[in-house]
C-alpha cells in the first residue's frame, strides 16, 4: 500500500519542496495551508489522485480534527509521516514588535505544532513505523537576538520533539525535528538587514530542507538522531555550541548577531 504523508504550511516555500519530494517518491502527499490557491497549483502538479488538500489554520485544534479524519479517509487510512512545518516568523527588536504579533507566532510555530501531533496521534499509532518530523530551525540552538519569539518558538518544538520521542518509541512512533539556517523562501523576505543574515548569508534553498527531512523520515535506524541540522554552516554552529562553555557560545551569538 502507497505510503501517506501529511504537510502543513505546504502551498510554498519549504512545505511545498517537501510535497513534492516525497510525491516524488511515490507518496501520497496531504497538504495543508491557508493559501487556496497554492493548494490548488501544487495539486494540479503532484495529480488530484495523489494529493489530498486542505485549508488549516494549524492553531485551530477543530480544524486538525477534520482536516486529518478527511485525509485519513483519502490516503487509504494511513499516515506514516506527519511533517509540522507552517511557521511565521517577524525580525526586529523584541520590543518594537507588537506583543499580539509575538503571540500569534507562538500560536502557529508551538501551538499549531502541539495540536497536529495531539490530534495526529491516534493516526500515527495505527500507522506501523509512522514518524512525526517538526520544522524548528538553527534559532533553537541559542536564543537568536532579533528574532526572540521566533526562537524561543523553535526552542518549544525542539523541547516537544525530545519528550515524544521518548513518550511515543513504544507506540513505535519517531519524532525528529530539522534544524536550517536562513533559507530561499519568502519568509526571508526583508531580513537582509538582520545582522545574522549579513554574518551567514542565506545558503540554503528549500529544496535543501525537503531533502533532509525526506531522510529523516526514513532514518529509522535505533542510533539514529533527533535533530537534524541542515547545511554545513548549521552542522558546524551546532558543534562549535556543544564544545564551547557557555560564555563562548554566547560571544559567538553575539559576533554573528551585531554590526561589525
Amino acid at each position: 500500500m502507497k505510503q501517506a504523508v501529511f504537510i502543513t504550511g505546504a502551498a510554498a516555500g519549504i512545505g511545498r519542496a517537501v510535497a513534492l519530494e516525497f510525491a516524488h517518491q511515490g507518496w501520497f502527499v496531504g497538504a495543508a495551508d491557508l493559501d487556496e490557491v497554492g493548494l490548488a497549483s501544487l495539486k494540479s502538479e503532484i495529480g488530484a489522485e495523489r494529493c489530498f488538500t486542505t485549508a488549516l489554520n494549524v492553531a485551530d485544534a477543530k480544524q486538525w480534527d477534520k482536516a486529518l479524519a478527511s485525509f485519513w479517509k483519502a490516503s487509504g487510512e494511513r499516515l506514516d509521516v506527519l511533517v509540522n512545518n507552517a511557521g511565521i516568523l517577524s525580525a526586529g527588536a523584541f520590543h518594537e514588535i507588537p506583543l499580539m504579533r509575538h503571540q500569534a507566532i507562538i500560536d502557529i510555530n508551538v501551538s499549531g505544532v502541539m495540536a497536529g501531533c495531539h490530534t495526529a496521534y491516534p493516526y500515527l499509532c495505527k500507522t506501523p513505523k509512522s514518524t512525526v518530523i517538526n520544522m524548528a530551525s538553527a534559532s533553537a540552538m541559542f536564543g537568536q537576538p532579533g528574532l526572540a519569539s521566533y526562537s524561543s518558538s523553535k526552542f518549544a518544538v525542539r523541547g516537544l520533539t525530545e519528550a515524544l520521542d521518548c513518550e511515543w518509541a513504544e507506540q513505535g512512533i519517531r519524532v525528529k525535528s530539522i534544524w536550517p539556517l536562513f533559507v530561499q523562501t519568502n519568509m526571508v523576505v526583508g531580513l537582509d538587514k538582520l545582522p545574522s543574515v549579513k554574518s551567514l548569508g542565506i545558503k540554503l534553498n528549500a529544496d535543501d530542507v525537503a531533502r533532509a527531512v525526506w531522510y529523516a523520515a526514513n532514518d529509522r535506524g535505533e542510533t539514529s538522531p533527533i535533530h537534524y541540522p541542515v547545511g554545513l554552516q548549521t552542522k558546524m554552529l551546532n558543534l562549535a555550541i556543544k564544545l564551547s562553555p557557555a560564555w563562548m557560545s554566547r560571544w559567538i551569538n553575539q559576533r554573528m548577531s551585531s554590526e561589525h
